[in-house]
């Protein structure tokens, strides 16, 4: 299975999105990954409580062929996890994490500011970092769910030119565009 999981990550001609327990389950993968050798591993929250609820996230600068295109977009998300920190090794490895320039999505505040802070961070991950992808972009990992949120009527509250979609549908559109 570590074989054909390997040459997987190794194809060009593929891609993959991790979410949640995906995204923990990848993260445990990172050395199959080419380009994912600084991502965290995902352990349990500081609340010490299962989160589940709405927040918000910005789309980072980031290679990720699924966010092509949203950067700096900051929209609600559901979250939905009990283990979904980041921890790093040390500063060190968080530092490498930081020069890798692999960061997807960060818990903003209600400024749009990557924060720590509970509530808007709900697991206490080190600068709000929740969502990564490898240095090619083509393998994306994400604690939140954008596929619970992709159609407007999912949201609580949604502006009146989102029409039908959210504007995580971009992300499965950007998915479509990729394979051609």
């Amino acid at each position: 299975l570590r074989d054909a999981l390997q040459l997987f990550f190794h194809r060009d001609d593929t891609f993959s999105l991790g979410v949640c327990n995906g995204c923990q389950m990848m993260s445990n993968l990172k050395g199959l990954i080419p380009g994912a050798e600084h991502w965290p591993r995902f352990v349990r929250n500081l609340s010490e409580q299962f989160e589940a609820r709405f927040t918000g996230v910005k789309i980072q600068e980031s290679p990720s062929i699924l966010l092509a295109g949203m950067a700096g977009s900051i929209m609600p998300v559901a979250v939905a996890h009990g283990e979904g920190r980041a921890e790093f090794n040390d500063q060190k490895a968080l530092a490498a994490f930081r020069e890798s320039h692999t960061l997807s999505l960060s818990f903003v505040s209600n400024q749009g500011d990557p924060t720590e802070i509970y509530p808007f961070n709900p697991n206490g991950s080190p600068e709000g970092i929740t969502g990564l992808c490898n240095a090619d972009g083509r393998h994306t990992i994400m604690m939140p769910h954008p596929e619970r949120v992709f159609r407007a009527v999912q949201n609580s509250w949604h502006p009146s030119d989102w029409d039908e979609d959210s504007g995580w549908m971009r992300l499965f559109r950007n998915a479509r565009v990729w394979v051609g």
